[in-house]
């Protein structure tokens, strides 16, 4: 893999940073991009790989911030996708958020990371432990002590565990409260049609640890139901012959916060939808009528909460009047969204929002079917059935905290009208 250079921009469209390796690659180059950019509804709607004359711009979106790739020879995409958002990762580790503020006011520590994540172009040191031995994080000491001697935080050390077999773990890790804990998060991208069946629905699960173990510990997770998932990728940590073989996860963790597994659901006889959404929405002369009811379905008797219906209206509503039996709703007359925030929905008080819209005389909106945007969380439920049946440390002699949490959210979750 082989990348020229390295474009941050924000959501206006501006680069506030560059990296280039080899060579300086103009700006010039990311006119395709924002060619694409402004022709795409969203920043979903952007194709991934552009190709802009010699060059093959390779970007991501995440925190309202796009990361663009130069690549002047032919490389594999994902390989390019994954660096970037490893590069992100590593951000929000070390300045616990990845916003262009963060990465403005700390851009000297920026620069060093990317330095040392890319060689020449050619990805070298991408574990976390390993680039915080190399780089001290931004702590108000670390800040001081930089001012005070002039010196860079960068050693001079090379960190023992890059030239290990386990490079993922640093060594002599050594802790009071030894615990590991382990949340298995799935998103739920669904489509539904006006009457209630499922167009498509498909998982995307993480298992996101936070492990602190002392010394060299080897833990081993096995599942109730290992068979459910039919596309799975791991951490390097994964020993890959014996999930294959015996379908338990063996590993050696590193330090700290990783993604041990990500798996992908598409089976829809296996994708539970855990809400339903019945909508009225019709548009006629000049007034519109909004009559929509949310509630549970497939929970398993767990709450569900941070419920928002989110409906792009047409351009033509001027207004809206609503009533709601839970939680509270807005419309932006700018962008002419109608958002109803609903929370917890509560077994007993199924929430309704009822209401017109005001609409000119002249109006075309007649055919208009608004689509529905719905998030939602569920704790202590995976829908997709996924149970961790027992999780066993060995190498080591003390007993650590374990725990396992589940959690189901909404991802691109659309119902029609």
């Amino acid at each position: 893999m082989l990348i020229n250079s390295i474009f941050f921009i924000n959501h206006s469209g501006d680069i506030f940073l560059e990296k280039h390796w080899r060579a300086i690659v103009s700006r010039s180059v990311c006119d395709s991009f924002f060619d694409a950019q402004s022709k795409a509804n969203s920043p979903d709607d952007i194709p991934p790989v552009i190709s802009a004359g010699k060059s093959y711009l390779i970007s991501i979106y995440r925190e309202k911030i796009y990361l663009v790739a130069a690549c002047h020879m032919e490389v594999q995409p994902l390989f390019v996708i994954e660096f970037m958002h490893r590069v992100m990762d590593t951000f929000t580790e070390y300045f616990e958020e990845c916003t262009e503020n963060a990465i403005k006011d700390n851009i000297i520590i920026v620069y060093q990371l990317l330095e040392e994540m890319l060689d020449n172009g050619f990805p070298l040191a991408t574990e976390l432990n390993i680039l915080t031995e190399l780089i001290k994080p931004p702590t108000i000491i670390n800040k001081a002590v930089s001012i005070v001697t002039g010196k860079e935080g960068v050693s001079s050390v090379l960190p023992g565990s890059q030239l290990s077999n386990v490079p993922w773990r640093r060594q002599g890790v050594k802790y009071t409260n030894n615990e590991a804990y382990f949340d298995c998060v799935e998103d739920i991208d669904a489509i539904i049609d006006a009457n209630g069946g499922v167009v498509s629905a498909e998982i995307h699960g993480n298992i996101n640890c936070n492990v602190h173990l002392s010394g060299m510990p080897d833990l081993s997770m096995s599942f109730v139901n290992p068979r459910i998932l039919d596309d799975v990728s791991f951490h390097p940590c994964v020993r890959l012959k014996r999930w294959e073989m015996e379908k338990v996860l063996s590993f050696v963790p590193p330090d700290g916060n990783f993604v041990l597994m990500s798996y992908h659901i598409s089976a829809q006889n296996q994708v539970a939808i855990p809400v339903y959404v019945r909508a009225m929405i019709s548009f006629k002369d000049n007034q519109g009528k909004v009559d929509i009811t949310v509630g549970p379905k497939q929970t398993l008797g767990k709450t569900v909460d941070s419920v928002v219906i989110t409906i792009p209206m047409p351009k033509e509503v001027s207004g809206v009047s609503m009533t709601t039996s839970v939680g509270i709703y807005s419309f932006d007359p700018i962008s002419k969204v109608l958002k109803w925030d609903i929370g917890k929905i509560l077994p007993l008080k199924i929430p309704t929002l009822r209401g017109t819209c005001t609409l000119p005389a002249d109006s075309k909106c007649r055919d208009s079917h608004p689509t529905i945007h719905v998030d939602f969380r569920i704790m202590q439920l995976a829908v997709s059935g996924l149970k961790v049946n027992r999780l066993d440390m060995y190498n080591e002699n003390y007993k650590p905290f374990k725990g396992v949490k589940y959690i189901t959210k909404a991802g691109n979750f659309q119902v029609r009208t």
